[in-house]
């Protein structure tokens, strides 16, 4: 039985090979001629040593490579292409590396230990956010001198201007841990305190958003853990969720803008007051869109929230107004929570409106001066699988059933809501549209919410150091080469006297020029132009 049905796999896939693949793909020379190009490139390529004056750090909560490869298909289907064959703004950084994000404690990490990794460069537990692995989770006593700084801090003290973009609330894990140190992630306001920690003098994430570090830029949501309890939500005033839920009546956006006298500082709440926002006019802005996390992309107002291309656009013309230079993080976070509720179509979207805000970053910054790093801090237990033909909606349907004779969905998960088994039968989705933002992709073990996945991420580079981050190396590596690449916190010594971490004299050269002459750079060279003599012609 099992061989009749390959059989027929295989006459289907090879009938739909015929009939639906371009024309130009079927000739040799267009694979040919691509790989050349891309050889070329690659040959041409020469290392940037400048100092990075600018760092831009793209953070795709939740962006498995999985994700990446969706969202690229996804993306080119969106322009009425195959997709297949798109190339997204991160696809075209020259330098690629895999991290890996275990925790100290655990093999799957969350949000918050992988966030104090890549940016406070040292890893600890699950659930903790600025502190090292010597903190417990929700133990306030713990957190008491194992606190860990930030690379956003190392800039903020080396002088450069600093800001944080997200779609979620400002206070959430992956911003939180370039500004706080928190034995729980979840502390975002007073009230989510325990007693434990009252008594124990731990500060909530929202307060130490004003008390830690100057940030220039904050861009997000998170109203309610700035406000005192019960007072209304400007955009949502009769909604009792969204109002302030402060204990200690304060008022975080008061003080934040009494803070800063002297000094021209901003805060918006809806686009119209963004879009009126002069950022050559403006010291310090704090746009606060929701009273918790930004709305999907595909949900949003567009009349009333700005899309995080335009939040990045507008971070980054404040920030590099500053002659020393700047760091932004920009996180993508709502790709991590489509993930979670297993509604691909949200997460990849999601991913796709981070690209944008990639190719926007770079539009407005000079490569020779700006690291531009894209990343995620975990992925999921999400799964591109079958044999979908070419062009097939990436969000559609296996054309081929499965052994029960139902369909799947080409995006499926390991585990989440989407479990559900009726008279011992999986659900029968052939009338059901499965591209529509709402569906929850079938999962094979029942949880209320999807797990994060365990495997390496990828992190694309381009701009100064970018040839750091080649390779494969622990997640907390990553802060330390940006630092490297900025002259930032410990490694400045190759930018202040011209000489290199160990005191030696550091000359920068064109490795393409200047290759050292080894018998494995000899052979390396030999076999290379013999390759060029033999396939390039």
């Amino acid at each position: 039985m099992f061989g009749v049905r390959m059989s027929i796999v295989c006459f289907l896939l090879t009938l739909v090979s015929l009939t639906s693949g371009a024309a130009e793909e079927e000739n040799p020379e267009f694979w040919r001629s691509g790989a050349q190009n891309t050889l070329r490139s690659a040959l041409g390529r020469k290392i940037n040593t400048n100092v990075a004056k600018n760092i831009v750090l793209f953070l795709g909560d939740g962006m498995g490579v999985t994700t990446i490869t969706a969202a690229r298909i996804l993306k080119g289907q969106l322009q009425n292409r195959s997709g297949e064959e798109t190339v997204m703004n991160m696809d075209t950084f020259p330098y690629v590396g895999l991290a890996k994000v275990y925790s100290v404690d655990f093999q799957i990490p969350d949000s918050a230990a992988t966030a104090t990794a890549y940016l406070c460069g040292v890893k600890t537990n699950l659930n903790t956010v600025g502190v090292s692995a010597a903190a417990r989770n929700g133990v306030c006593r713990s957190q008491k001198g194992n606190e860990v700084t930030s690379i956003l801090k190392w800039a903020k003290d080396a002088g450069k201007s600093v800001g944080i973009v997200t779609t979620t609330r400002v206070q959430h894990a992956t911003p939180a841990a370039s500004y706080a140190h928190s034995a729980s992630r979840t502390w975002y306001s007073d009230a989510d305190l325990p007693t434990s920690a009252v008594t124990g003098g731990c500060m909530d994430i929202a307060s130490q958003l004003l008390r830690n570090t100057d940030i220039d830029v904050i861009i997000g949501g998170g109203r309610k853990y700035m406000t005192p309890k019960g007072f209304p939500d400007p955009e949502y005033p009769a909604v009792m969720s969204a109002q302030g839920q402060r204990k200690d009546n304060r008022n975080l956006i008061d003080e934040w803008l009494s803070m800063k006298e002297g000094k021209v500082a901003r805060y918006v709440w809806n686009k119209t007051d963004f879009d009126a926002v002069d950022p050559e006019k403006t010291d310090y802005l704090m746009a606060l869109f929701e009273p918790g996390d930004l709305r999907f992309d595909v949900e949003r107002d567009p009349s009333m929230d700005p899309s995080i291309s335009e939040t990045t656009e507008k971070a980054i013309q404040i920030l590099r107004k500053n002659p020393k230079g700047f760091f932004l993080l920009v996180e993508g976070g709502r790709i991590d929570q489509g993930h979670h509720e297993s509604r691909a179509s949200m997460a990849l979207h999601e991913a796709v409106a981070l690209d944008e805000a990639v190719a926007r970053g770079l539009e407005l910054t000079n490569e020779e001066e700006t690291l531009t790093v894209v990343t995620a801090d975990h992925s999921h237990a999400f799964t591109f699988n079958g044999y979908p033909f070419r062009g097939n909606s990436i969000l559609g349907k296996s054309p081929i059933f499965a052994s029960d004779f139902l369909p799947y969905t080409t995006l499926m998960y390991g585990n989440g809501p989407g479990h559900k088994i009726v008279d011992s039968k999986r659900p029968d989705i052939r009338k059901v549209d499965t591209a529509d933002k709402g569906y929850v992709q079938q999962s094979t073990v029942p949880l209320d919410t999807e797990t994060h996945g365990g495997e390496d991420v990828a992190l694309l580079a381009r701009g100064p150091m970018a040839h750091l981050f080649q390779g494969v190396y622990e997640q907390n590596y990553i802060a330390h080469a940006m630092a490297y690449a900025a002259c930032v916190g410990d490694n400045p010594q190759h930018c202040t006297a011209t000489a290199e971490p160990d005191g030696l004299p550091y000359t920068p050269t064109d490795p393409a020029s200047s290759a050292p002459d080894t018998p494995l750079c000899a052979l390396t060279t030999l076999m290379l132009s013999a390759y060029m003599s033999v396939c390039l012609h």
